[in-house]
């Protein structure tokens, strides 16, 4: 069985100590792949070594909302050069955040979020979309519909999806795939595994976001890591009805084509 973490931030500080030994039981858990998006100009050159120094580890490169703030036009150019290495498969992790501590107005994060989506429908690459809440879900999604990547076949995914059926369908329409992440574990997530239970399963990803929200049982570890994504694999499953291995080989196959990588691999 074999497994790909859509996102996570193995270059995070709480990996520091342990890289290593996070990075053998993703592989013991049949996490052989992991993409781990930048948030800022600061961490491109981790993020992107990170790449280089495991097989198994893609990037993607972009400027999260929370660091857009003082963003130049000209700093378009500078994610352009940072996607031209081998290793990218994504424009991420961008997106839209109205949380109270973040220094950007909404329309700087329109217009820094609207120059990524077209340098990815440039360069053909899919995004990574972060949203906060139903407010920037359906402002993305509008953002999304109005820029060159509608509607293509690997448009990105809406990573961490927690949101309701109606914003789900909007973004299968316009070529979204949805990543689902810890939150469908907890026994209390009832919504959200009714939505999970209506996605067409060649339209879903998993992701751990590592190291955000351990799924259950993990909680009290404080920390989640890519071979994690294994229980939110199982609880996927069970909500579908199948076997965990059956959900495993179609999302990794969904995660192969959206972000074009060959469909086996090592971490």
């Amino acid at each position: 069985m074999e497994l790909i973490d859509t996102h996570c931030h193995l270059d995070h500080e709480y990996f520091k100590a342990d890289r290593e030994q996070v990075a053998e039981r993703a592989c013991a858990a049949g996490v052989t792949r992991w993409v781990n998006p930048s948030l800022s100009f600061k961490n491109i050159p981790t993020v992107l070594a990170l790449a280089e120094q495991y097989e198994g580890c893609y990037a993607g490169v972009g400027i999260y909302p929370r660091y857009c703030h003082d963003w130049q036009p000209i700093d378009i150019d500078r994610i352009r050069q940072a996607a031209q290495h081998e290793k990218v498969v994504a424009i991420g992790e961008i997106g839209l955040d109205y949380y109270f501590n973040i220094k950007a107005s909404k329309a700087t994060q329109f217009a820094v979020l609207m120059a990524q989506l077209a340098l990815a429908a440039e360069l053909s690459l899919p995004v990574l979309l972060h949203n906060r809440n139903l407010e920037t879900y359906k402002d993305t999604l509008q953002l999304v519909a109005e820029s060159p990547l509608a509607g293509r076949e690997r448009a990105g995914v809406l990573h961490y999806f927690d949101a309701d059926y109606d914003i789900a369908c909007r973004a299968l329409d316009l070529g979204l795939v949805l990543s689902i992440a810890g939150p469908v574990t907890y026994p209390t997530a009832k919504k959200l595994s009714a939505v999970v239970s209506k996605l067409p399963l060649d339209r879903i990803v998993l992701e751990t976001d590592a190291p955000c929200m351990p799924p259950h049982p993990y909680r009290d570890t404080k920390r989640s890591e890519p071979a994690h994504v294994r229980v939110i694999a199982e609880a996927v499953a069970a909500i579908h009805n199948k076997r965990v291995e059956e959900i495993a080989e179609i999302t990794t196959q969904n995660a192969c084509r959206l972000f074009a990588i060959p469909e086996t691999g090592k971490a």
